[in-house]
């Protein structure tokens, strides 16, 4: 008997959200589909989840960007989680590798789902608090961004610039704005929603048998151990990766999300990651800086509060997102054990 789930396609599985996507998908009960650009790494994504074998799939998409790689992904699909994008902090250039993947890649999956994915309501992107933030106003004490903000790099800027942060961040921008104005102009059957969340830290979906590839967010929280300081203000926000796939998937269903984007996350210095580690994890807290206990460095501030009012997400603590990232870490190998 054919199964009577819902069927919901997700690309970038084996990625850091997108993994976590997947993972909470299977656990709600979805049939999943995954994307991948080669056999080897789709047995790669669905060997993690063994227990699900009968729930996931995969499905080969050589070029993201191409709109034919959709043609037989999307087959009684009803809903799409998109998650993969270009994360590249050191472009080599910054039109190739950043700008053109990531425009290219979000506008070809939604004129596939128009062409190939009649039963799909609704598709979920993520895209990034870094399409939210003034790239030119750095720490703007006092101010709170909400969705109504936009990171205002144009296609001009990212590609004539030599900051490969800023290239990355106006890909963000650029290819989330792109996908509204698709939807805008093409006026669909699908609705569309925009995850925005700032730095992501919390686990993995899979215990880490590697760690040359961390995610730069876990790379950036797990040099906090044996750091002589603690770092400054630099993204002035953060969410826990379980956080981003329970958003994702509550958003497929809410009827109120449908066209708009949600930030996805709640205030974050280092200094008060560095405070509960120390106060959580007694085998780190020697090997953790000092810095300034309590001290909350002075920056912009973010509100998350529609993706739990309109998605009904409930958020997490620092405190249980900094010990599960570093814990996991830990456990992986990652970080030395002490002499």
């Amino acid at each position: 008997m054919a199964s009577r789930r819902p069927v919901l396609l997700i690309t970038g599985g084996s990625g850091f959200v997108g993994g976590q996507v997947v993972r909470k998908a299977l656990e709600e009960g979805y049939d999943v589909r995954v994307t991948a650009r080669s056999e080897d790494s789709a047995r790669a994504i669905t060997s993690r989840f063994p227990q699900y074998s009968s729930q996931l799939s995969s499905v080969i998409v050589p070029d993201l960007t191409r709109v034919e790689s959709y043609r037989n992904a999307l087959e009684g699909v009803t809903g799409v989680v998109h998650t993969a994008s270009p994360f590249i902090l050191d472009p080599a250039d910054n039109v190739k590798d950043l700008l053109d993947p990531a425009i290219k890649g979000s506008i070809a999956i939604l004129e596939a789902i128009k062409r190939w994915g009649p039963s799909v309501t609704r598709v979920v992107a993520t895209s990034s608090f870094a399409a939210v933030v003034d790239d030119t106003n750095s720490k703007r004490e006092g101010y709170t961004y909400t969705e109504r903000d936009w990171n205002m790099a144009t296609y001009e800027q990212a590609a004539a610039s030599a900051d490969g942060p800023y290239a990355y961040r106006a890909s963000k921008a650029l290819a989330e704005k792109a996908m509204f104005d698709w939807v805008k102009e093409k006026k669909p059957s699908f609705s569309l929603t925009t995850i925005c969340p700032p730095w992501i830290y919390g686990p993995y979906a899979h215990e880490l048998k590697r760690t040359d590839n961390l995610t730069a967010s876990v790379y950036l929280l797990s040099k906090l151990v044996d750091a002589e300081d603690v770092p400054s203000f630099d993204f002035g926000g953060y969410a826990d990766s379980r956080e981003v796939a329970a958003a994702h998937l509550l958003a497929l269903d809410a009827p109120e999300a449908g066209n708009r984007r949600f930030i996805v996350g709640q205030e974050f210095r280092y200094q008060t990651a560095v405070d509960l580690a120390r106060d959580s994890m007694p085998e780190l807290r020697d090997r953790l800086p000092v810095g300034k206990p309590g001290y909350v460095e002075p920056g912009y501030s973010l509100d998350g509060s529609k993706a739990a009012e309109i998605l009904g997400l409930t958020y997490m603590s620092l405190g249980e997102t900094v010990k599960d990232t570093l814990g996991q870490v830990l456990r992986s190998g990652h970080i030395a054990a002490k002499a």
